[in-house]
């Protein structure tokens, strides 16, 4: 399924037209990264490797966020994707579910931006984390009404927070996600 996630996330990112100037070049960035072919989807590609990530929004026009364990700043959801991850829609959706405990979230498949971070990431193999970065593509996530947000093993907290009530610490590239998601509400 790499290949066919490889595919996806060129396919993607090529049709796609940037949110911001930092979208423009987040995505430039990338499109650049997945010239190293399907490994640049994976940890095992050290340089750096494509992530999906979901903004949450309720009815309410609210944005669920988690307080990251580990890096103790808040955020979207998402992370790495998985074998078998046939899109990077599915994969954002995959790890939206899982970190926000909510079934029945409605992804938008067509991003919402993408961002460039430096991180300390763990291979997949289980060795020390190592310096690298993130080349996440995010997504909006719709929840359904009533739903209630499960803490995950990755998560410290989970929040609600209006655009203009956001969390601190907050994690770059957060707010820049807010307005074309409210734009695709």
């Amino acid at each position: 399924m790499l290949v066919t996630l490889f595919d996806d996330a060129v396919g993607a990112l090529s049709g796609w037209q940037p949110t911001s100037e930092a979208a423009a070049v987040a995505r430039k960035r990338t499109v650049e990264l997945l010239r190293a072919g399907p490994v640049a989807m994976t940890r095992a590609h050290r340089p750096g490797h494509v992530t999906a990530s979901a903004l949450i929004v309720d009815e309410r026009r609210r944005v669920l966020l988690c307080l990251h364990g580990r890096l103790g700043l808040w955020m979207q959801v998402g992370g790495h994707c998985e074998p078998g991850d046939a899109t990077l829609a599915a994969a954002a959706l995959r790890e939206a579910t899982e970190e926000s405990g909510i079934a029945g979230l409605r992804l938008d498949p067509d991003p919402i931006d993408v961002d460039v971070h430096a991180v300390r990431c763990a291979p997949a193999d289980g060795q020390p984390a190592e310096a690298s970065w993130h080349y996440d593509v995010r997504f909006l996530a719709v929840c359904p009404a009533g739903a209630v947000e499960q803490i995950s093993d990755e998560s410290a907290d989970l929040a609600w927070f209006t655009a203009d009530t956001l969390p601190s610490p907050l994690a770059g590239g957060v707010v820049q996600q807010l307005a074309p998601a409210f734009t695709r509400l």
